[in-house]
């Protein structure tokens, strides 16, 4: 499951400054539907969790004044999960979750990617750069204090918006015990209610280990949302502090974190039912989401992220696998990207094949109806539906809701590209604030000359890992793309009108003229940069022609007007029939979902197990690939089913296993626990089936694909020989 599927979209913005059936599934039991926020479990959801199988009392789950089981659950970065598994700080996670901090270490010569990586004592550890992970301290629903005096209709409005700011921020300084902790305030039910989230953020995390990709990635993009699965998705780190337990620096002298709680592992044998809940930090869903927006997502955004994807990503592949070296500092982009395009695909087949426009549709036809049947209902929510659909048919005509996902996928891809644009739009800025009267020269000195040492500093970054050679493929690729799907792109016109209609050319005279081509020219462009060096840098223009598509108004104000029509939608399905709104959509805050072991039958005569076992990476090993490859010793220790105590109930060994949790991108690495409160397994990734499940859930068909915990164990002891890990752990036999 992709790191942060819904980066895609708003990632080069950021950069410059709802159940269904199917007719042949067999009869399952009801999956438990939500994303559910921890502080209203006991309210919500705690006696039905109950009879599932919980044993723990609602304060075991969310406490703030005693330590509960959300305090051994971590929000890593902005995209992904991972849970505290010692009393010395360790953490688990997916590999695919830490594939960029241990990509960030490896070298040709120490290929931790390709080889793994394992700290046999805590002196071998490495730090990992900027990666913090934050431990929330609690929760709070702030809805009246932040929208005192305005009702649902005025929360758009300037004014509101204004005030909301500012009491967002004072509450933040108020709660931040001086900077202490970090406070959020997060709107939710699309700005109808609001909560703040009081986090302690760590900064000395340490890759403590890591299974080979053969191990980690097994199965690779082939078998990527798919079951039955194989892959061994872990990777272990450490939270470290200062000497008081707080987070602090990196620092040689720092220790161990001492945790709150930490989730002892359960070595006990899965059975179908078992209860099974995933608490963790999911992304983004849109459950809400209506039917004119389901119909452009099928017709025009999901076609025109996969056409974008079909440039870019062939491209990046054949240059990773000329050279190791390339490789290695293309793998975490060129796995993200491909992520997000595979997910696209299964969205897009799920959607249709759900007909999961017609079910929004039928829920609208069924809320006009209500609205129609009383007067005070008319006046309220009257023109809500309508001004939805209005807007949708902006979108649908629009250029920009096709080509900006062009400009979104192949920036993301070309790293030269999207380096040119920020480097151009921060100049810009620089020598607009040159004009500002309101400060003095000495302010604007100092900024100007930190603004200076950012673009440098960013150019030593970007270049420290620069292939010239697949850089210019790449912009080919990217220019390729604008020529050949836009006539009237302003690349376009400049490749006709200045290059003869040939790509190649316009990419030849962009290597040998732009500034960013080379390393020695961006630094001689850096001792004195201007606006006025880069007007005409064909690099630059390329950047700028792709970034053009998000600059309609008409775009942006019917975006602006499904936003705030959405919030009186949702108003009044809440009132119509509470039943269809009771949790709100992801947004990388912490959430709780429970259900069971679960197989599942996704298609007429076809029934997939719940779990898949090591038998299973053999028959598919294919040494031709490099996606199916298995790790000699491993088949070794399968040969002589040398499985220890993490053996199945068979003698054999588990290695992956499904539940009918509802999950979706930021829960990669969250942990899958038992009605003990003991960690079963990881979590990390979604079936094919229900691809579209951010959108739609369909409790029939919806799975999460987890590792099993003693799978994880045996590569940690049996493979890697990390005693030292295992005997860090609490195992419970």
């Amino acid at each position: 499951m992709s790191r942060m599927i819904k980066k895609i979209g708003v990632l080069v913005l950021a950069a410059l400054l709802f159940s269904t059936s199917v007719a042949f599934a067999k009869k399952a039991p009801k999956a438990d539907e939500g994303m559910w926020l921890p502080i209203l479990l006991q309210k919500l959801n705690y006696p039905q969790m109950q009879k599932m199988g919980l044993k723990l009392t609602a304060e075991d789950l969310y406490s703030i004044n005693h330590s509960s089981l959300k305090d051994a659950i971590v929000r890593m970065g902005n995209f992904c999960t991972g849970e505290i598994v010692s009393n010395e700080g360790l953490m688990f996670t997916n590999h695919h979750c830490g594939y960029e901090s241990i990509n960030s270490q490896s070298t040709v010569e120490h290929d931790y990617l390709k080889n793994g990586f394992w700290a046999y004592s805590k002196g071998e550890e490495l730090p990992i750069a900027g990666l913090t992970v934050s431990f929330l301290v609690r929760m709070e629903d702030v809805t009246a204090t932040i929208t005192k005096g305005f009702n649902a209709k005025q929360l758009s409005s300037p004014e509101a918006q204004d005030s909301i700011a500012a009491r967002s921020k004072v509450l933040e300084k108020q709660y931040s015990e001086n900077g202490h902790y970090e406070v959020s305030v997060e709107t939710l039910f699309e700005g109808l209610e609001y909560y703040m989230f009081i986090y302690e953020t760590y900064k000395d995390i340490r890759l403590v280990g890591a299974p080979p990709s053969s191990i980690g990635k097994f199965g690779g993009d082939t078998d990527n949302w798919m079951w039955p699965r194989h892959t061994g998705d872990f990777s272990i780190f450490r939270v470290y502090a200062g000497k008081d337990n707080k987070p602090a620096d990196y620092s040689k002298d720092n220790v161990p974190l001492t945790p709150k709680h930490f989730l002892p592992i359960s070595l006990k044998e899965k059975q179908k039912n078992d209860f099974a809940m995933i608490w963790g930090y999911p992304g983004s869903t849109s459950r809400y989401m209506t039917s004119g927006e389901v119909a452009n997502t099928i017709n025009v955004i999901n076609p025109s992220i996969y056409k974008a994807g079909s440039y870019m990503l062939p491209t990046m592949k054949k240059l990773m696998d000329k050279e190791d070296r390339v490789r290695l500092i293309y793998a975490s982009d060129y796995a993200e990207l491909m992520n997000v395009w595979k997910n696209k695909q299964g969205e897009l087949r799920g959607l249709k094949r759900l007909d999961v426009f017609d079910k929004k549709k039928a829920i609208e036809d069924r809320l006009a109806d209500w609205i129609s049947q009383d007067n005070s209902r008319q006046q309220e929510y009257g023109n809500v539906l309508s001004e939805l659909q209005k807007a949708n048919n902006v979108l649908a005509s629009a250029k920009t809701t096709k080509y900006s996902w062009y400009a979104n996928i192949g920036l993301m891809a070309s790293k030269l590209t999207l380096m040119a644009l920020r480097t151009e739009r921060t100049i810009a800025a620089m020598e607009s604030m040159q004009n500002n009267k309101e400060m003095s020269k000495e302010q604007k000195d100092a900024i100007i000359n930190t603004i200076k040492t950012k673009v440098k500093a960013n150019g030593d970054e970007h270049y420290a890992k620069y292939d010239p050679a697949t850089e210019k493929e790449l912009f080919r690729a990217f220019v390729q793309m604008l020529y050949e799907n836009d006539k009237n792109s302003q690349v376009t016109k400049v490749v006709n009108e200045k290059f003869d209609g040939n790509v190649d050319k316009y990419v030849e005279k962009a290597f040998k003229k732009s500034i960013f081509a080379t390393r020695e020219d961006f630094d001689k462009f850096c001792k004195n940069p201007s606006a006025k060096k880069l007007k005409g840098d064909l690099i630059v223009f390329a950047a700028e022609s792709a970034i053009a598509y998000f600059n309609d108004e008409n775009s942006q104000k019917a975006e602006s007007n499904i936003s705030d029509a959405r919030r009186m939608f949702v108003k009044a399905l809440r009132e119509m029939d509470p039943t269809l709104v009771q949790y709100p959509d992801a947004n990388m805050t912490m959430r709780m979902t429970y259900g069971s072991v679960l197989d599942y039958y996704p298609a007429d005569a076809v029934h997939y197990d719940y779990t898949t076992t090591i038998d299973g990476v053999m028959e598919k090993e294919d040494e031709s690939s490099d996606e199916f490859q298995v790790p000699s010793k491993l088949k070794d220790l399968y040969a002589t089913k040398d499985y220890g105590q993490y053996a199945n109930k068979n003698g054999g060994m588990t290695v992956c296993f499904l539940t009918n949790n509802d999950i979706t991108g930021g829960n990669s690495g969250s942990p899958v626990i038992n009605g003990e409160g003991q960690l079963m397994g990881l979590a990390f990734d979604g079936n094919w089936e229900a691809m579209s499940g951010d959108i739609a859930f369909e409790p029939q068909l919806q799975r999460t694909i987890c590792v099993d915990i003693r799978y994880v164990l045996f590569i940690i002891d049996k493979y890697a020989g990390a005693k030292n890990l295992i005997d860090e752990l609490q195992i419970i036999k």
